[in-house]
Formats: C-alpha cells, structure tokens, sequence
C-alpha cells in the first residue's frame, strides 16, 4: 500500500471505532461526585454583558459600548469572529441590503486588503485572518472588555431576572454581574442555562447536519474554474458543486455531501465545504467531538484524493480546517414573538423590525438518505420579511435578549435568516436597546422602539 493511501485510511478509519466508543461512553458505579459549596468571586460588574463573539456577538457588544454602556464580551475561542474566523466562514451571505455595522466592517477589511478579490455574487468573501484584527479594533475602540478562552457554565437569577452568569477559565471560576445580558452563542447556551424553554430542529426533532470548513490553496482560479462557486456560477444555480462532486468521485472518494462547494477568496485562496454531518446534536459535547474529528478526517481525505488526480490539483494543500465545527441549527430561545414560515411567506412587516431577511429556506436534509429528495426550500418561497425586536427578548427570563441564530423562530424561518449578514444587523440591534435599557434601568420590553431611532 503507498504512504499516502496507508495514512488516508488510518486517519479516516481510525474514526469509527473512535465514535462507537465515545457514542458507548465509559461505564462507572459512581453516580456522581458533590462539589463542595464555595463563594464564587465577582470579577465585575458591568451595565451589558455579551456572550459569544461571532458575528451577532461582536456587534452587540461594539453598539452597547458604542452608546455609553460598560460591556463585556465573553469568548470560548482565541480569537473574535466565531463561525466567522474559528469557523473558516469566509462568505457573508444577505448583506447587500444592509447598513450599518456591516458596511463598516467590509469598508475596513478593505482597507487592510482583507477583502475577497474574486467576484462573488451577492455574498461578501474575506481573509479571516484580517477579520480577526479588523473585530479586535473595534472592541478596543469602543471600550469593549474581551474575555476571550472564558466559557458560560452557570447562572444566577433572582425573582425572575437574570442576575449574574458564571465562567471557567484559566482564572478559574468567576462570577459577573450585569443589567442586561444579551445570548450571542448560537447554541443559546446562556439562556438555557437561565432557565429559557426553547425548541430543537424541525417535526422530528431532528437537526440539520454540520459541515466542518477548510481553507485550501495551490490551486489556480482559472484553471479549476468550472469547479468554483464564483458569481457567474451562482447566475445559473451552481452547476460547479455536481462537477466538483464528480471530480472528487473521480479520485475514489464518495462525500458525505452531494453538492460540494469551493468558493474562491483570492484566486489562490477558497474555503472548501464539502462535508455533512448527520444526525449529531450542537449542544451535546460528545456528539460535537465525534462529528468533529469524523467531518476534519473527511476533509482531509477529499483533499488527498483531488491531490492524487494531478493536473490543476497537483498541489493542492490546506491551510487551515475549522478549529469549530459548522453548526447549522441548534436551540430556538423563546421570545415575545415567534418568526414562523408564515411571516416568509407574506413578507411580514413590523414596526419594531431590527433586520429585513432576503436570503430563501436553506434547509439541508436531515437526514442523508433524503439529501437527494428533498428541496432546499421545503416548498416555501420566501419573499423578504422583518424580523422584530420582540423575537430577540427572552419571553421566559427577564433582563435576557438574544441576537444570531439563537432567536425565537421556528425550524423553517430558521434555516433563512441564521445566515450570518443577517446575524450582524440583529446583534447590533440588540446592542443598542440594550444600552438604553441598562443605562435607564428598564427592561428592553419597556423601551419604547422609537426610542431606539432604528432604521432598516
């Protein structure tokens, strides 16, 4: 057997036994262990407190900071950015009919020649490694305090107001206060531990799957075109991911996704989505590692077998997989409204809208038997609709907002506005009415929207 292939099948076979293992976990007689009772020291106090700094996350945080409020931005990752940059999300999607935040940082991404250099359609590609600089600035800028390596374990609350939340670190436990605290996790982490109900994936209870991302280079733009979703691809429904899918069949090498993407940053630069994780929970720990080394053993093995065709592919290497896995889809808190499939079908309009969606259903089969059955839009035609500051307020806790793909909506709305140009607009809505509710002491339901002078 030649070194390559010897390395393929031990890096990729090596997993199955790996998650049967985990998925079986390690049988114990002992039910549990008490942890002793101990005053958790506070380590500040703060008018707002953010928690995950992806794209909802920074911008909440910068708005807060920007209108008077003491912020905290508390991080689980080494950098800002989330999906964004520990992700490898190198395309913001629905961003063209957005102002605001948004435009600031793709005026300085620019600046820093951090923007993508290949046309892109209606998305916006970009360098994650300027990202990251371009998010730091920011927060540096608006008095922002960044936690970064810190994680939400815990929470306090009194008379049914969020009062305090608890983080692990290299400090050890520590206990924050705030006015207002705003669930930037994706996964609503923070209001679930607060006491929120929310809601999992779609009829079955079942989720779409994860895809992990890489960043490739040691290809030419010109000579692997046809394989790239660039804009003129996009003009014509993306016949690149069935060729591409071919291309990698070619190789010996069947993905677990049929409709792999190579979407072109620089004309040497892609991100490569081209797995799918089925069947794993995004709050489940366990079930994150196993989809995690399953999808980045994947990867690498699709990237082996393009390598080996030769040709354009000859040197074809990655740069960087996602240090966090693509989670599509993960709990929907509870909010004073609910976005519903019926509001995309009629477009609704409101008087408190934070963020006009025009991206469609993008549900991925959550299921792979039904990938190649199923449309991506569930029969839904989307025409663009608001989505209100009431869904972004926690209806079960008070002194709780959300902002990012955590909010109240059920599974089909979800799958349209969780794109992350849209993540951007509702995290800087949330900032700012949390700003005035703190630094007024009120409630973010008992500001009045106009108020918040907003527009869309």
């Amino acid at each position: 057997m030649e070194r390559r292939a010897f390395i393929n099948t031990a890096i990729f076979g090596a997993i199955l036994p790996f998650s049967e293992s985990v998925a079986q976990g390690a049988v114990s007689k002992e039910k549990g262990v008490v942890e002793p009772q101990r005053t958790i020291p506070l380590a500040g106090a703060y008018d707002v407190i953010v928690c995950g700094a992806g794209p909802a996350g920074i911008a909440a945080a910068v708005e807060a900071g920007r209108n008077g409020a003491k912020t905290l931005l508390i991080e689980v990752h080494g950098c800002l950015g989330g999906v964004w940059t520990a992700g490898n999300l190198t395309w913001i999607l629905d961003n063209q009919n957005k102002s605001g935040f948004i435009n600031e940082i793709k005026r300085d991404l620019a600046k820093l020649s951090g923007q993508g250099t290949v046309a892109s359609g209606s998305s916006y590609a970009f360098d994650a490694e300027i990202m990251k600089v371009v998010l730091e600035a920011y927060c540096v800028e608006a008095n922002v305090d960044v936690r970064l390596h810190t994680r939400v374990v815990s929470t306090a609350v009194k008379n049914g107001r969020l009062t305090h939340l608890l983080t692990e670190s290299k400090s050890g436990r520590e206990a924050w206060s705030a006015r207002i605290f705003v669930d930037c996790s994706g996964d609503g982490d923070l209001a679930m531990q607060a006491g929120c109900k929310y809601d999992y994936g779609g009829p079955e209870g079942e989720g779409q799957p994860m895809s992990l991302l890489a960043i490739v280079t040691g290809i030419n733009y010109e000579e692997i075109k046809p394989f790239v979703r660039d804009a003129e691809d996009s003009k014509v429904r993306s016949p690149s991911k069935k060729r591409l899918e071919a291309e990698i069949m070619k190789s010996g090498v069947k993905p677990s996704y049929s409709l792999p993407g190579l979407y072109p940053i620089h004309k040497d630069l892609f991100m490569l989505m081209a797995n799918h994780e089925y069947g794993y929970v995004g709050f489940d720990a366990r079930q994150i590692s196993i989809a995690t080394l399953r999808a980045r053993a994947e990867v690498h093995q699709i990237v082996n077998g393009l390598r080996s065709l030769g040709g354009s592919w000859q040197n074809l290497r990655i740069v960087s997989t996602a240090e966090q896995i693509g989670v599509r889809e993960s709990r929907r808190i509870h909010g004073l409204y609910t976005v519903t499939a019926g509001d995309i079908m009629a477009g609704a309009r409101h008087e408190d809208a934070v963020c006009r969606v025009t991206f469609g259903v993008d549900v991925h089969s959550v299921k792979k038997d039904d990938e190649n059955r199923q449309v991506y839009n569930r029969g839904v035609k989307a025409i663009p609709y608001d989505i209100p500051i009431r869904a972004l307020i926690a209806k079960d806790i008070k002194g709780l907002m959300m902002a990012g793909r955590c909010i109240s909506g059920d599974f089909i709305a979800h799958s349209s506005y969780r794109v992350t140009g849209n993540s951007v607009v509702m995290g800087e809505a949330a900032g700012r009415l949390a700003a005035i509710s703190a630094t007024s002491n009120r409630l973010p339901q008992e500001v009045d929207w106009t108020e918040v002078k907003w527009t869309i």
